[in-house]
């Protein structure tokens, strides 16, 4: 019985640990960010090196761009009636950083390194919430290093390719009743692990129709990270005097080295880009995101195996995820009254990938519109900078047939910051 409640334990601690679609950053330049991201097919700033790596063939000499985007999440949780009880989840504020360097070689060759923060965010919940047996915090960060070669294959078509190199750290932590008896104290697990070197590839084209109108594409790989760290439980074991056997009995609660791969999806990005006039440029992205590559989670305890009288040797537990691929459309502007200054907006529209009954406080995503709006221009002839800002405006997540017994609703709104800092040579 002892082995029993504690591998039902285990199996309901590790079904609710995810990474999940609102944990892939798309604001890597505060100009795109203004412009909602849709950028693609056109590429002519350094941030390209993300967007679409084949418009760094557009810059000329050594340029480099930096900034940070500054995201504020904010989230809700409503119990289903009659209880129809409110839950906000704790305040947060996240600075995802971007940096980019190019460089011309002749007429026809560039190359550059972006630095990117692309899966990030994370949610956090008071310990003593009623989904405390979900989810009290999640934490993903990870770090993309991206050096790119670009080509002018002729005057008007250029193309890239360049490998992906990244490091990812998560933290999740939740609460769990006592396996012995619900009277009985809960205990608090959290884990913590970072990844080896993941690899991927990413790869863009740029297709200048004519002087008013320009088309790009750009491809972005999985990247498998395989994530170590360890399982800490707070307090670490529990033990009590069995009422037959009239002798302490104590249970160990998860605790040592745990393993777990993550497949991130590949990202597939079609844009135009359209020149009315001088002043004036309009934008059109539509992105593909893969998310069926994440369809289940499996963790190992190197040493901890419920199934084991003395709790050793190695335990996976894998658990369904089922994500769907998904897509986002993006529409932006630019306008500028004078060389020096730019105004920006856009729209997007963001289909969440995650299936009704597999959604929970780890990650209550839900369908997005985002708002935005930004400006920017030259300080000097060198020196530019650019700010912006959006508003993502989420559907209520109305959960009726969870998989894991916690139905409810969720509502989610999200503000965005970004600037940069741009210096040409």
């Amino acid at each position: 019985m002892k082995k029993l409640l504690t591998l039902i334990l285990i199996c309901g601690f590790m079904a609710n640990s995810a990474y999940g679609s609102g944990f892939q950053l798309n604001e890597h330049g505060a100009r795109a960010m203004a412009m909602a991201g849709a950028f693609t097919g056109l590429a002519n700033d350094p941030s390209a090196l993300y967007f679409n790596p084949a418009g760094i063939t557009q810059l000329k000499g050594t340029q480099f761009m930096a900034g940070v985007t500054m995201i504020l999440p904010l989230a809700s949780y409503t119990s289903p009636a009659p209880a129809n009880s409110v839950t906000d989840m704790d305040g947060q504020v996240f600075n995802p950083i971007n940096f980019y360097v190019t460089q011309q070689v002749g007429n026809k060759l560039a190359f550059g390194l972006g630095v990117t923060n692309q899966y990030g965010l994370g949610t956090k919940w008071n310990q003593n919430w009623v989904g405390r047996y979900l989810a009290v915090e999640t934490k993903v960060e990870t770090f993309f290093f991206t050096p790119v070669l670009a080509y002018k294959l002729f005057e008007n078509l250029s193309v890239s390719a360049g490998p992906v190199i990244a490091l990812g750290t998560v933290k999740i932590a939740k609460k769990s009743p006592n396996a012995v008896s619900p009277l009985y104290p809960e205990f608090l697990t959290t884990m913590d692990g970072t990844s080896d070197a993941a690899f991927g590839f990413t790869a863009g084209i740029l297709y200048k129709v004519s002087d008013k109108f320009q088309v790009g594409a750009s491809y972005r790989s999985e990247m498998k990270f395989n994530f170590s760290g360890t399982a800490v439980s707070d307090p670490s074991s529990f033990t009590f005097t069995h009422p037959v056997l009239k002798v302490p009995i104590t249970i160990p609660w998860p605790n040592g080295n745990i393993t777990a791969p993550l497949t991130t999806p590949q990202n597939i990005t079609v844009g135009l880009a359209y020149f009315p006039s001088n002043s004036f440029t309009t934008t059109f992205d539509f992105q593909y995101v893969g998310w069926t590559s994440y369809d289940k989670l499996a963790v190992t305890f190197e040493n901890y195996n419920p199934a084991s009288p003395t709790f050793t040797g190695s335990y996976t537990n894998s658990v369904d995820r089922n994500y769907k691929n998904s897509f986002i459309v993006r529409w932006g502007f630019e306008y500028k009254p004078t060389d020096e200054f730019a105004l920006r907006g856009g729209l997007l529209y963001d289909k969440n990938p995650i299936p009704e009954e597999y959604v929970d406080p780890t990650l209550p995503d839900a369908d997005r519109i985002g708002y935005n709006f930004g400006f920017g221009g030259k300080l000097t002839q060198k020196i530019g900078i650019d700010f912006s800002y959006m508003y993502l405006s989420f559907s209520d997540r109305i959960v009726g047939a969870s998989k894991f017994g916690f139905n409810g609703t969720y509502m989610n709104s999200a503000h965005l910051f970004g600037f940069n800092l741009s210096y040409s040579l």
